[in-house]
């Protein structure tokens, strides 16, 4: 956090985070009285700050994928901790550099927020009528941006300096004081909420030219709701919060402005492409650029579908190769399969993952579906009881996530960065998230399901079901559960929902049940193949009370050495 320094990016473009491209030599340190004189100027700085998102340290990589695992749903291929496993196999020390590079970019992002918000109130008053309606939306969406950074921040890292304006960043690093973690949740909630009473809902918005990938009131509702849920969990358990959470979740889903994509694989097909829809995706990072380089260091570009994508060996796809480093675990598929006792299919248990690979045909031909094991055989029969040893050891690490199969979605047009990265867009948050969170909430709140909670989970599995959304059915209908039963119910659908989204991880350590899932999933392992857990490297090294939290890097230890690392480093 010592010496920042805040950059201006001139941005060619007037839209969303990724449609806006860097000028070649646009780092320049802009004089306060030389810029934000009107409207536009002002947005061309909020986009930097929009941007800030897109950097590997953020949801280019780190928070999106690499941090992400290890979890109960999924894994990182290969048998041992080398170079970019160690993250995910919770064998990493205090002093990686990824875990600093994403410490310094969140407060990077946080610095750029603050510095926005300090110029614009300078400002605003010299604004005419137009312009200063369109600098209070502004000014919203940077308390938003704020918001979300802090919380990730948080939720990483736990006890952490709240830097409340830019003075503050050029401070003695010595002077830097921990915060309670309650006091940065109250921050977070006070920009959020500001958020809510000045920004439009994404349908209703007449103000800005462009709202793609922007924030809007549905957005920091969701948001807040998902800040209010894990406030109320561990580590804090505030558990106050999970009438704020359900109550704030009522006010989106009550207003009618949001709802769920009719098909679930549309989500994806929109994603992989660029396209922004504001119905289901609430806060989406958009590395979509209509107009590409094919170079990663000039184009908004992550690992998305890349690190997550489908395994095609050197030559299978024409001019690019999918890294699939995420596996899918086959015990949590068989888990998912088995807890489908209706007479209709769980539509979203073959979109989710891909028990297949890319190869080149014997005459040429690229992008054909090849089997992991041999031809004929699906992970259904690595599940079977009877299964073989060599057979489950095929699909242990050969089953890759499939909402971001470049192949299946992805468009000739919108093509894909070099080898490694995309242009793949990133969903933080959809509608789907908010609707099992308000279930939670309420079910948490009133210690036990209501009519609400059923309402908002049953409509979430209808859609999973291809069933029409707003059409009660037993075939996918929960009902007459006890708390217990519920909350088991909720976290499940989570699981089936949300996988490989991101958010797994996070659930279980505000669930207060990191380490034990990750002991279970090996114990599950072992049970289905003698060999399993050795898959399953995190499994060594995970310890309770400890992996709950990314440590402190040891480089800021070194600067701030009144600040005292988190628990177990």
């Amino acid at each position: 956090m010592k010496n920042l320094k805040y950059y201006l990016f001139t941005l060619v473009c007037m839209i969303a985070v990724s449609s806006c491209s860097l000028d070649e030599t646009s780092y320049m340190e802009i004089e306060k009285k030389d810029y934000m004189n009107n409207a536009a100027e002002a947005e061309k700085v909020l986009l930097g700050v929009y941007r800030d998102m897109v950097q590997d340290g953020m949801y280019g990589f780190h928070l999106s994928l690499y941090f992400t695992l290890p979890n109960d749903l999924a894994k990182v291929e290969g048998v041992n901790i080398d170079g970019f496993r160690l993250i995910p196999s919770n064998a990493y020390t205090s002093s990686l550099a990824e875990n600093r590079t994403t410490w310094l970019n969140l407060y990077n992002a946080i610095y750029d927020a603050n510095y926005f918000i300090e110029a614009l109130q300078r400002k605003i008053e010299s604004y005419d009528a137009k312009d200063y309606k369109l600098a209070a939306v502004y000014m919203a969406e940077a308390r938003c941006l704020r918001a979300l950074y802090y919380f990730e921040l948080l939720r990483w890292y736990g006890h952490i300096a709240l830097i409340t304006n830019t003075a503050q960043s050029y401070q003695d690093p010595a002077t830097f004081v921990q915060a309670d973690p309650a006091e940065v949740y109250r921050f977070i909630e006070a920009d959020l909420q500001y958020g809510i009473d000045n920004l439009p809902y994404a349908v209703d918005d007449n103000i800005r030219s462009d709202n793609s990938f922007r924030f809007s009131k549905g957005a920091a509702l969701g948001l807040l709701t998902k800040v209010y849920a894990t406030w109320a969990g561990a580590p804090v358990h505030d558990t106050s919060k999970w009438e704020r959470a359900a109550k704030t979740a009522k006010v989106l889903v009550e207003s009618g402005k949001h709802s769920l994509l009719e098909e679930y694989d549309q989500l994806w097909k929109n994603t992989c492409n660029g396209v922004w829809d504001n119905r289901e995706s609430l806060i989406e990072v958009s590395f979509y650029s209509p107009s590409l380089t094919g170079t990663a260091a000039y184009d908004p570009s992550g690992r998305i579908g890349k690190w997550n994508g489908v395994a095609a060996p050197s030559g299978a796809i024409k001019g690019v190769r999918n890294a699939a480093n995420w596996y899918v675990i086959p015990t949590f598929l068989d888990k998912w399969k088995k807890s489908n006792t209706s007479s209709v299919t769980d539509v979203r248990w073959g979109i989710s993952f891909a028990d297949y690979k890319y190869v080149k045909s014997t005459n040429g031909e690229y992008g054909v579906k090849g089997p992991i094991y041999q031809a004929g055989y699906t992970i259904e029969d690595a599940l079977k009881p009877a299964a073989s040893d060599d057979i489950k050891k095929k699909y242990i690490n050969g089953v890759n996530p499939g909402k971001w199969d470049t192949e299946e979605y992805v468009k000739d047009a919108n093509c894909l960065v070099d080898g490694n990265m995309s242009n793949i867009n990133w969903y933080i948050l959809r509608y789907a998230d908010v609707l099992l969170l308000y279930a939670e909430a309420l079910n948490e709140w009133r210690q036990g399901p209501t009519d609400d909670a059923y309402a908002a989970v049953n409509a979430v599995r209808r859609r999973g079901f291809n069933l029409p959304i707003g059409t009660a059915s037993s075939a996918s209908d929960l009902s007459g559960l006890s708390y217990g039963q519920f909350q088991k119910a909720i976290r499940d659908e989570r699981a089936y929902e949300l996988a490989f989204e991101g958010h797994r991880r996070q659930d279980l350590v505000r669930w207060g049940i990191y380490y034990e899932s990750i002991k279970q999933t090996a114990q599950d392992l072992t049970d289905w193949y003698v060999d399993g857990e050795n898959y399953y490297v995190c499994s060594q090294y995970t310890q309770k009370d400890k992996h709950e939290l990314l440590p402190i890097p040891l480089q800021e230890l070194d600067i701030m050495p009144q600040f005292k690392q988190s628990s177990g480093w």
